[in-house]
């Protein structure tokens, strides 16, 4: 475990900890975090994740834009997919994963492709809602984190695996709060 590995997992949890709160401030945490891992997964020969991270770097650009437009007094506004947007979103991750694990097994020397491609297409559908402010995007978050834990630790990153359990508790807590935001929304 390096030093850089501990570093971006304190700045995941800040992170998704102030995400869960719904303060636009979890952004900066976002950038710098992604950045670290961006090195921490290349140099576990994790490709997907390693890739991811500047996806993240991107979308955490245009989330903190849209979280600035949104935002309230009482934090930034969260609501509920349709269900035709739930099945277009579903069809489209799937098939991303099945793309993209393919061309990673085929054409690189990533250690999971399929796992990581899993994490990778789930993550990138996560993070699009939750810069979308979908409630959804919590219920994403936490398969990716259950998925996450055993690989992570199977390449010897335990300092991410511990950060994917706590990640996974976060996750339900955001759950928890978001669900309660969006119908607190809705009634009023």
């Amino acid at each position: 475990m390096s030093q850089l590995e501990w570093l971006a997992a304190a700045l995941v949890l800040i992170n998704v900890a102030l995400v869960a709160l719904r303060s636009v401030w979890n952004y900066p945490f976002a950038l710098a975090a992604v950045s670290v891992y961006a090195v921490v997964f290349f140099e576990a020969k994790l490709y997907s994740d390693m890739l991811l991270q500047g996806f993240f770097f991107a979308l955490n650009l245009y989330g903190w834009a849209a979280w600035m437009r949104a935002r309230e007094d009482s934090g930034v506004p969260v609501g509920w997919m349709t269900d035709r947007a739930r099945m277009i979103w579903g069809i489209a991750t799937v098939a991303a994963w099945i793309v993209w694990s393919f061309l990673m097994q085929r054409y690189t020397d990533a250690v999971a492709p399929w796992i990581d491609g899993a994490i990778a297409m789930l993550s990138i559908t996560a993070q699009w809602l939750l810069a979308r402010r979908r409630v959804e995007s919590w219920w994403l978050w936490i398969l990716v984190d259950l998925i996450a834990v055993p690989l992570f630790a199977s390449r010897g990153l335990y300092a991410t695996s511990i950060v994917y359990v706590l990640l996974l508790g976060l996750s339900i807590d955001g759950l928890i709060q978001w669900r309660r935001s969006a119908a607190e929304g809705a009634r009023a």
